[in-house]
């Protein structure tokens, strides 16, 4: 295609993109207005499907065909991530560092430069971290239909935590923890089960991604229909997709040398 013709398919696809835009915003309330229809049928549509966190039920409810796209998203990217960093033909791994220098700075913290060791500080402070982001992610995850949160904001904190390892200086722990195998599998359950939850509206004869489910009752854990179990599907997806992410990107800038002899 020649640089004329690319720039004919642009200039035509940009004007049609402008017209509709403009004739988009002509029809979005005027800024200041006090009247806001999707606003206020968002709440009553989360109201009555008892989710107090109106922010989930618009993501899992309301748009989640949506949702479920922004999700595999998330899984398209890290999936392109490992195809970049694979090892191609032919590619050979050098160590970094010369000579017999092994990396080890006697605590644990294999992996890092010569002199690279946290302070005894940021250590503990990883160290006592860790649990507690792990806890509060999952309570984000668990809790994401009655208060702030969700698959995705709990799905990074937990996969964030977990890593709190590395940045306490402890890459070993943190690789023998970090399987990826099991996360790449847990990824696609997470994934795959999103959309088994909008498939089984569909036997249902409702449409897909239907809150079908029992709604339960009003600031219950067991409530909101389908959107908790929305919610921990992501969240799934997302800390396996994380964790699969910054795993591929630690194994290509860290060489772990183990000492001669080490198990």
């Amino acid at each position: 295609m020649s640089t004329r013709t690319r720039l004919v398919v642009f200039a035509v696809g940009a004007l049609v993109l402008a017209v509709a835009y403009v004739a988009a915003a002509d029809l979005l309330p005027g800024f200041g207005a006090t009247s806001h229809p999707y606003g206020s049928r968002a709440v009553n549509a989360a109201v009555n499907h008892r989710t107090p966190n109106s922010i989930s039920s618009v993501s899992f409810d309301q748009r989640g065909f949506d949702t479920l796209g922004e999700e595999f998203i998330l899984v398209l990217s890290v999936v392109g991530t490992m195809l970049l960093l694979r090892e191609a033909p032919g590619e050979e791994e050098e160590d970094a560092g010369s000579g017999d220098d092994t990396g080890d700075d006697g605590a644990g913290g294999q992996g890092r430069p010569p002199g690279a060791s946290p302070p005894d500080a940021v250590r503990l402070a990883g160290y006592l971290m860790l649990p507690l982001t792990c806890l509060v992610g999952g309570y984000l995850v668990a809790h994401g239909h009655l208060s702030p949160g969700g698959g995705f904001q709990g799905g990074v904190a937990l996969a964030t935590g977990v890593h709190l390892l590395y940045l306490a200086g402890d890459y070993q722990a943190l690789d023998r923890f970090r399987t990826l195998p099991p996360f790449e599998v847990a990824e696609a359950v997470g994934a795959g089960g999103f959309v088994a939850v909008g498939a089984a509206a569909l036997l249902v004869g409702a449409a897909f991604l239907s809150n079908v489910l029992p709604k339960g009752t009003w600031l219950a854990l067991v409530s909101a229909g389908t959107v908790p179990v929305l919610n921990v599907a992501a969240g799934v997806a997302v800390v396996s997709g994380l964790m699969v992410l910054l795993g591929e990107f630690l194994e290509q800038t860290l060489v772990v040398r183990e000492e001669e002899g080490s198990p």
